[in-house]
């Protein structure tokens, strides 16, 4: 008698409902459960902040399937139930109000939590964490009252919703410690034109500046901030620290943690313990060139994962490989992308090279709404192989010439490889002159002059 697979998910995110389905593809008579904390899943919570914008109509809009759709997959998804404990050696977890559950394979797909901003006052009401949708949908309201706002933190969700904010028409603040904005990631001639349009939308930007205090008021409602440059009064706060694995059920059960506090996982999505595999924000990942632990990629990796450690877990063989980190996101009135990284963590991590840059437009410049781009390539010295890019430009293209870019970057395409590409050129969606093949060029002009 066939005994079916019984698989638990823990996590209903990008990565647990990839996992799930990826559990149903390889076996289809399995047995999946996935355990969620929340009262939805499958809904896109990075849409979350273009709904606070007016770009995106309703929050009903970012729901991916109804809640029936997981029932006639044959998932079993209990919403608003936490998993309390895993016990690995039982191979079973300790569901609140369900007691303890077996499983033949365990799938943890947790997520991440926002970094505490370690200052007092982080439990007064007006601090909002943007992850929740049912949540963001109150939060809008308080949102359409809302007279003066801050974003803690310049990271990409800061960078959604400092945007979000000014198109609302709320006096908008930017607290960051560091010199601007996505520092830690983007480059600063990159982030330049971003700043501009903010403060074209009337953002109030605060850079260097350390957050020390949320104030409140007699009822426990903030009503300020201070800052190691002095108080802002504010209604809200949007905290937009960066993400932390959520791990304490990994870390509980034993499981072996990297640097940066992630799971650590094999190209199979493995964990160090036998028959628990896991997925998403919760991981950490090498980066491809380097082999530097990455944790807090983005909804597509996520989902990626969750499909490898889902096909692993129902005993399938697929694999999941190192990251080039394709990315991007609208910034102000401009879109911003890369892949790999920057001469900001080129320069961090001591790895030398040279500079391609170029510029150019969207389309054809007679053709309307034309706008500009600009392309940053970083490349090894000597075999000029492409190591990093960045752009920054008008919306079009960025997203498909950063995937581009990682591909090349992952297959070893150099300088000269670029320099001689073909590219499509029709008046309406591309221009004449690649911007990648005209920085390319620039760069080779560069080092074949000394």
């Amino acid at each position: 008698m066939h005994v079916p697979r019984r698989a638990v998910v823990i996590g209903g995110g990008a990565a647990g409902l990839g996992a799930a389905g990826g559990v149903k593809a390889v076996d289809p008579s399995a047995e999946v459960t996935v355990y969620t904390e929340f009262e939805d899943v499958a809904y896109s919570p990075c849409g979350i902040p273009y709904v606070h914008g007016g770009e995106i109509e309703s929050f009903d809009k970012l729901i991916l399937a109804g809640k029936q759709a997981y029932v006639d997959a044959g998932i079993d998804v209990h919403y608003e139930t936490k998993v309390n404990s895993v016990d690995v050696a039982g191979r079973s977890v300790d569901v609140a109000g369900e007691g303890s559950v077996p499983y033949d394979s365990l799938i943890i797909a947790t997520g991440f939590d926002y970094a505490d901003p370690g200052v007092p006052g982080a439990d007064l009401s007006g601090l909002y964490y943007v992850k929740n949708i049912r949540r963001a949908a109150e939060w809008d309201k308080v949102i359409a009252e809302t007279k003066r706002a801050v974003v803690v933190e310049a990271s990409p969700l800061g960078l959604e919703m400092v945007t979000a904010l000014a198109h609302r028409g709320v006096e908008t603040h930017l607290v960051d410690p560091h010199p601007y904005a996505l520092a830690e990631m983007a480059d600063p001639d990159i982030m330049a034109p971003v700043q501009d349009s903010w403060r074209e939308l009337g953002v109030h930007m605060h850079f260097n500046t350390s957050l020390e205090a949320f104030l409140g008021d007699a009822d426990g409602k903030l009503r300020a901030i201070r800052t190691s440059a002095g108080e802002i009064p504010v209604e809200l706060a949007v905290v937009a620290t960066h993400k932390t694995p959520n791990n304490k059920l990994a870390a509980a059960a034993g499981l072996q943690l990297g640097s940066t506090g992630g799971i650590v996982v094999d190209e199979g999505m493995r964990t160090s313990v036998a028959g628990v595999w896991s997925a998403g924000d919760a991981n950490e990942i090498p980066h491809g060139l380097t082999g530097v632990p990455l944790q807090g990629l983005t909804g597509s990796h996520a989902y990626a994962q969750g499909k490898v450690a889902g096909a692993n877990a129902a005993g399938g063989d697929r694999t999941y490989r190192a990251v080039y980190v394709p990315w991007g996101t609208p910034a102000g009135k401009w879109v911003i992308g890369g892949a790999s990284f920057g001469e900001t963590t080129a320069t961090a991590l001591g790895i030398p090279y040279v500079l391609a840059v170029g510029e150019g437009i969207s389309r054809a410049r007679y053709y309307p709404g034309v706008r500009p781009i600009k392309v940053k390539l970083l490349a090894e010295p000597g075999s000029l192989r492409l190591i990093g890019a960045q752009m920054v430009g008008g919306g079009e293209g960025i997203k498909e010439r950063a995937d581009f870019l990682a591909t090349a970057i992952k297959f070893g395409l150099t300088l000269r490889d670029l320099g001689s590409m073909e590219n499509v050129y029709s008046p309406a969606i591309g221009a004449l002159n690649e911007p990648i093949v005209t920085a390319a060029n620039n760069g080779l002009a560069a080092l074949a002059k000394g």
